[in-house]
């Protein structure tokens, strides 16, 4: 008999999982790049994920990602936590070590920068106040990363004032809190605009913030990619601001998972972004 060397094996963990996009464009990074290994989407309940994490590592996995609902639990299964997932509250990649520790991180400030440097390369961070749409866990990486790269004073406002308050605690006096009634007056001077919520999104309520404030030349970006031009972009752009969608976050966020679980630095080009589009 000839001894075959183990395929790596990764994949994306979250209940439910059927929607997502990760394992198409792993599969196309894995394909387009002749590596050996495999890209598993796997729904595994919360009561489940002590029990899979133990087990994963044994059966070949080398990593995961991570998704809704256990981004923030994972924190506390995990032996080694980045700075900046502790930050953020959250992990989005998992590497299974072969000293048996188990390392979480957080791509998502990284490609959330990425995505924006890449699609609107005259983007300067430090230009001007950024604004905030939304406080939930993809607000803290935006937020995180904003300030990472130099921007003077973050505006946030959430639907429910409290959760937007955490921030300012967590982050520092860069962060303003504004109350969503009056999020539109947000915009004024602003270089810097994200959605951070699941308004515009394909099935949810449309985002109804006015824009009219919003300064030409300003950059606005949306995190939602479904659908890939949502309202908020169609009205940020009428206003003369640059649009960056939000596929390009997803794409950039899986990069660094994919290099240490497969060896290999992928890519982020539109032959990506029409692999994972037309699935």
């Amino acid at each position: 008999m000839t001894d075959h060397p183990r395929l790596p094996l990764a994949g994306v963990i979250g209940s439910p999982i059927a929607h997502s996009r990760s394992p198409a464009l792993h599969g196309y990074w894995l394909r387009r790049y002749g590596i050996k290994g495999h890209y598993i989407p796997m729904d595994i309940a919360q009561a489940d994920l002590p029990e899979a994490l133990r087990l994963l590592p044994r059966m070949g996995f080398v990593g995961l990602n991570v998704t809704i609902p256990h981004k923030e639990t994972i924190l506390g299964l995990a032996d080694i936590v980045t700075d900046r997932a502790a930050l953020i509250g959250a992990a989005n990649t998992l590497i299974f070590r072969k000293d048996g520790r188990i390392h979480a991180d957080n791509t998502d400030g990284a490609g959330f920068i990425a995505n924006l440097r890449q699609n609107a390369p005259q983007w300067n961070p430090a230009a001007g106040p950024a604004v905030v749409f939304g406080a939930g866990g993809a607000a803290r990486a935006v937020v995180a990363a904003l300030i990472e790269v130099g921007a003077p004073e973050i505006r946030i406002a959430n639907r429910t004032r409290p959760r937007a308050e955490v921030f300012r605690s967590d982050f520092g006096a860069k962060v303003m809190v504004h109350d969503w009634i009056q999020a539109g007056n947000m915009l004024e001077g602003a270089a810097t605009v994200v959605n951070t919520t699941s308004l515009g999104m394909t099935g949810k309520p449309e985002f109804r913030v006015p824009l009219d404030a919003m300064e030409p030349g300003a950059l606005a970006t949306d995190l939602v990619y479904t659908p890939l031009k949502t309202q908020f972009l169609i009205e940020a752009e009428a206003a003369g601001a640059t649009v960056v969608d939000g596929l390009g976050m997803l794409l950039h966020q899986a990069a660094p998972g994919f290099e240490r679980w497969f060896g290999h630095r992928p890519e982020v080009d539109e032959a990506t972004r029409q692999a994972v589009l037309s699935v």
